[in-house]
Order: structure tokens, then C-alpha cells, then sequence
């Protein structure tokens, strides 16, 4: 067994009883010359019960956090909408009940050096900086190892996020869209961190059969030495809102992304035991 699946597991062990049960895009180069980096929220929020919490903490990808923010505490409702507080932190949780700030745009967008299965110059080409350098990392080292990857959808603005919702609520239907889709505010691709992947075969780009493909198992085993998890797992749906995805790949640091991995936790999960632990 390796060393990363050793620490995985032993992770599991120790926090499993603090789990909780719990449009055309725009053009890259104008998005890059108008890009207004958002702020995280400070160090403090309000719950939605009015409740003062203090919501510093450390760069997630580091695996010396001295504190690990729970999800209550990185959050606030903003005009009935909760909100995270911490939009601009690599352990950033967006999801169906959590929001990011409805101008927030990340602060660093930059275009990986990576193949793309399009010509265009648009915004889902960009990610993070930091995301964007980790990805081309984990494409270089999946072509030492024979495997071709693409990078198919990155950053989403608010606007775009509206646009798809809407486009496939309308062409596959509201209960397909919940699924494997996020309402405009509440997807991963808005905070620049995310970004969907697949392999020369066409026939399985954005299908579940990605994950039974080379190019998917490979991902698998070797996304989480790069920072990245594979976000949305099978049999999680209850977890994570959505259906399970294969190809969408999630930056969180490598730390964090190798624990993750070697455990089969969510991001959710994994926060929640972590910040409940160390109580």
C-alpha cells in the first residue's frame, strides 16, 4: 500500500466520528482586461441566525493550518442568499446551499499551457493561477504516462453560469439541469478552480463513461498528487448535489487534495471532520 493511501486511511480512522451527516462566453482577453479581483469577506460573518463567527484562516493547501474553519463558519446570508465568506480560499466550498458573492470574480485568472479541443479565445480556458500551473503539471506527467487529456471547461462567470442553466433547462429539462448542473452563483467553474477534462475520445467527453476510460482511471489515481480531487463522486450525490463527474477536476492544493483522494471523502465531508477534530 502506498504511503499516500496509508495517510488516507489513517485520516479516515481518526475523523470518521467527526463526519457530519452532513449566451456566448466572453472573449478571454476582455475578460482579462476588465477582470476586478474580489476580496474575501474579512474576518468575520454573520450566520443566518445572527451569529458573529470569526472566519480566518490559513491557505487551504497547506497542511499546517493551526485552524480549520467549519462550514457554519464560513458563511453569512446575504439578502436571503447564503453566502460564503471565504470566496478566494483553495478549500472554498460552493454548492447548491452556498453561493459565492454575486460580483465575485477570482483575482488571478490566467490560461493554462494545456491543450484545448477548441480554437476559441474564451473565458473557459482560464483558471487560478495557481490551479492553472498545477494542471499543467498533471497534463505533462499524464503524457509521460501515454495518456492524452484536454482540457474542456475551466472558469465560468456568473452570466455564463445563467446562460448554460438556462439552456439546459430548457433542452434537457429542470430535473436533468439540478443535476448536473449550478444555478448562476453556485458553480465551482465561477471560482476558477475547477475545470473539466477529457480524453480524445468525443464519445465519452462529459459522460460518466469517462471514469471507465484510461484517461478517467488515470485521473483517479494520480489527480490528487497535483492539488486536484475529483469533485463530484459516485454514490456522494446526497453530498455534493450532483450527479457523479468524472471529469471535473477540482484544485484544492496538494496536501489536502492527496488526503482527500486516498480517503474517497468529499470536500464537505472532509472540512467538516477536520474542523470538528479539532475541537
Amino acid at each position: 500500500m502506498n504511503k499516500n493511501r496509508t495517510n488516507g486511511l489513517a485520516i479516515v480512522a481518526a475523523l470518521s466520528v467527526a463526519l457530519l451527516s452532513g449566451c456566448e462566453a466572453p472573449s478571454l482577453d476582455g475578460l482579462l482586461s476588465t477582470n476586478n479581483p474580489s476580496q474575501p469577506a474579512g474576518n468575520t460573518a454573520t450566520t443566518a441566525d445572527g451569529t458573529q463567527t470569526n472566519t480566518a484562516e490559513p491557505t487551504a493547501g497547506d497542511s499546517s493550518r493551526s485552524k480549520w474553519a467549519s462550514l457554519a463558519e464560513t458563511i453569512q446570508d446575504v439578502n436571503g442568499v447564503p453566502t460564503v465568506t471565504n470566496p478566494t480560499d483553495l478549500a472554498v466550498v460552493v454548492n447548491k446551499k452556498r453561493a459565492l458573492p454575486a460580483d465575485y470574480i477570482p483575482p488571478d485568472l490566467v490560461e493554462p499551457n494545456v491543450p484545448f479541443p477548441f480554437d476559441e479565445k474564451v473565458e473557459k480556458r482560464m483558471m487560478r493561477q495557481e490551479a492553472a500551473q498545477a494542471l499543467e503539471e498533471l497534463f505533462a506527467a499524464a503524457k509521460q504516462d501515454g495518456i492524452e487529456l484536454y482540457a474542456v471547461s475551466g472558469y465560468r462567470s456568473y452570466k455564463t453560469q445563467k446562460s448554460l442553466y438556462e439552456t439546459y433547462v430548457q433542452t434537457q429539462g429542470a430535473e436533468h439541469a439540478a443535476a448536473y448542473s449550478a444555478v448562476p452563483g453556485k458553480s465551482e467553474h465561477q471560482t476558477g478552480l475547477a475545470m473539466d477534462v477529457s480524453g480524445a475520445d468525443v464519445k465519452t467527453r462529459l459522460e460518466e463513461s469517462f471514469g471507465e476510460m484510461p484517461e478517467g482511471k488515470w485521473l483517479a489515481e494520480h489527480c490528487g498528487e497535483y492539488g486536484f480531487v475529483i469533485r463530484y463522486l459516485k454514490g456522494k450525490e446526497d453530498t455534493t448535489g450532483y450527479a457523479y463527474e468524472p471529469w471535473h477536476l477540482r484544485y484544492v492544493g496538494k496536501d489536502m487534495a492527496k488526503d482527500i483522494m486516498a480517503a474517497g471523502l468529499t470536500l464537505e465531508d472532509y472540512l467538516s471532520a477536520k474542523a470538528t477534530a479539532q475541537k
